[in-house]
């Protein structure tokens, strides 16, 4: 998103849980596009509470799972903030060998791209 928009909205990465290592392969398929992901860490709403982010600062959330649409929800439910989901395939177990693996990350990672253009617009430069 920073990557397609740059400074045209301020965005927070989130999740249900912030114990989780970004997974190789969306390290791997991210990277065949210019985008650096392996220092990338996942934050749980409550920690962007801790950390100062306010999301009653936030006009949007984009859900890519049923468990993440269920908690922003939750969250949101007293303040005035839209809650998007968008399906996405979730490649975590598909395919036996390494290139199908891939294949499936980059379906997802092609699915999320899409929808942000449709959603957000074409990128800039």
């Amino acid at each position: 998103m920073k990557r397609f928009y740059g400074q045209r909205a301020y965005v927070q990465s989130a999740g249900v849980h912030n114990d989780l290592e970004i997974d190789g392969f969306a390290i791997a398929v991210c990277a065949e596009k210019g985008l650096e992901l392996s220092r990338h860490r996942s934050r749980s709403f409550d920690e962007m509470s801790q950390w100062g982010d306010d999301l009653s600062a936030f006009d949007l959330i984009v859900a890519l799972s049923p468990a993440s649409q269920r908690a922003a929800l939750e969250l949101t439910r007293h303040a005035h903030i839209d809650v998007e989901y968008w399906p996405v395939m979730d490649p975590t177990g598909l395919g036996e060998t390494r290139e199908e693996k891939l294949t499936a990350y980059r379906q997802t990672r092609e699915q999320i791209r899409a929808r942000m253009i449709e959603r957000f617009g074409p990128p800039e430069g």
